[in-house]
């Protein structure tokens, strides 16, 4: 029996581990497969987006939730979204929302889930615990060993280049990874508004998002700090870290920042219309 014939046997037996009533005679598996079953292939792991889009952005000093707000024509996030639509290799896009969330969202593509919470890790955690939940019951939906590219909604000036090169650099990597910037200034830590110390830059890296892991294995580290209320995780990365695990480094840009406070939106603006 060649290596295809293998390969549809475990096809074959990972379906029925999604799909107890799958009508495929497993009393002799490899019967079920012949030599040339070469179209059999073992499940691929896929691409999914998920957008942590519940917060309320305190520190933007805007009216309503910043990710809303309208920046070069459009809301912030739709400028993200945008950007995520443009890399055919996503298979889906979910954004999760809070539960009292009334925007309307424009694209039939993009699917709201309202199970946003307190915080940013919760968000991504009840979005996974909702798709892997669907995933069981349709193995269309996500899987443990998919892909998931965690993105900020503030981080509108993404781009097809940088989510391609995160997903080159990450989808035959054994943990996943990161974009992140090699830190270029000099570092102080701060005590009442004095320098206490300098801190050596070397080896220091800005992270960013998308920040890309198999949707088990994330789900799993966030799963073990949910009894400390996330104490700790401020990305998917630091989960991954306290799981054990070395996330990857992928250069990213500098123009992706998180639009965090209010002179944020005015630089955000000028370099969206510089693109048009």
């Amino acid at each position: 029996m060649n290596s295809n014939s293998i390969v549809g046997v475990l096809a074959i037996l990972y379906r029925r581990t999604l799909n107890p009533s799958d009508p495929t005679d497993l009393s002799d598996p490899f019967a079920a497969v012949s030599l040339q079953d070469a179209e059999i292939t073992a499940p691929v792991a896929r691409c999914f987006a998920l957008v942590p889009c519940a917060g309320s952005g305190s520190r933007a000093g805007t009216v309503m939730p910043k990710q809303y707000e309208l920046i070069a024509g459009q809301s912030m996030v739709m400028h993200t979204l945008n950007a995520l639509l443009s890399v055919s290799r996503l298979e889906k896009i979910v954004v999760v929302v809070s539960p009292t969330d009334s925007h309307v969202w424009p694209v039939e593509t993009i699917r709201p889930i309202k199970c946003g919470g307190a915080t940013r890790a919760e968000s991504v955690f009840n979005g996974l615990t909702q798709l892997l939940a669907e995933g069981e019951k349709n193995p269309e939906g996500v899987q443990p060993s998919d892909w998931i590219l965690v993105h900020d909604a503030a981080r509108c000036l993404i781009t097809d280049l940088e989510i391609n090169r995160l997903i080159d650099a990450c989808l035959d990597d054994e943990v996943g990874g990161l974009l992140a910037l090699p830190l270029p200034d000099t570092l102080k830590v701060a005590v009442n508004g004095r320098i206490s110390e300098t801190l050596p830059r070397q080896d220091k890296w800005l992270a960013q998002t998308p920040q890309m892991f198999r949707a088990g294995a994330l789900h799993a580290a966030l799963l073990s700090k949910v009894s400390e209320n996330f104490d700790g995780i401020t990305d998917e990365a630091s989960a991954m870290e306290m799981a054990g695990f070395a996330p990857k480094l992928v250069v990213g840009s500098p123009h992706n920042f998180k639009v965090t406070y209010p002179p944020d939106f005015v630089l955000a603006e000028d370099l969206l219309r510089s693109r048009a």
